[in-house]
């Protein structure tokens, strides 16, 4: 079964970077393992993320290489549209498009290093799970 998540940027900047679990979780993506929705918000802080080089100082990647997995990984990604807004929601709210897109496409999981924010929803979507790249990597694993 083919699992739809929403991958945080942190997560991508990780693979960039060739951080273990995160690079596997964006692999799984581009082996076709899991299913990543993408939506306008969540692009918006993708190409933010990409566009500060100072996040990238110790990168084995060149900036068009970093535009070049981006390109590839959006190629995999289910575009979704959100329709209703899930707010108040999140400590913080930079983070509520990231839920909003999960329920709009029906992912079970946000793949996320920040689980103390995202993990504290005030509404509950049963079938949603937050979760580190680690436990997402033992769940399709399983």
């Amino acid at each position: 079964m083919t699992h739809r998540i929403v991958i945080d940027t942190n997560i991508f900047l990780g693979a960039c970077l060739g951080q273990g679990a995160a690079h596997h979780v964006v692999a799984a993506c581009l082996r076709g393992q899991c299913q990543p929705l993408m939506g306008a918000a969540l692009f918006a802080e993708y190409e933010d993320v990409l566009g500060r080089t100072e996040l990238f100082e110790k990168c084995r990647l060149s900036p068009a290489e970093w535009d070049e997995l981006l390109d590839i990984f959006l190629a995999t990604c289910a575009w979704t549209r959100i329709y209703f807004a899930w707010r108040p929601n999140l400590p913080d709210e930079a983070d509520n498009h990231l839920v909003e897109l999960a329920v709009a496409g029906g992912a079970r999981f946000i793949v996320t290093r920040n689980l103390r924010d995202v993990a504290r929803m005030e509404l509950k979507f049963p079938e949603l799970r937050v979760v580190s790249p680690e436990d997402f990597l033992k769940e399709i694993a399983s």
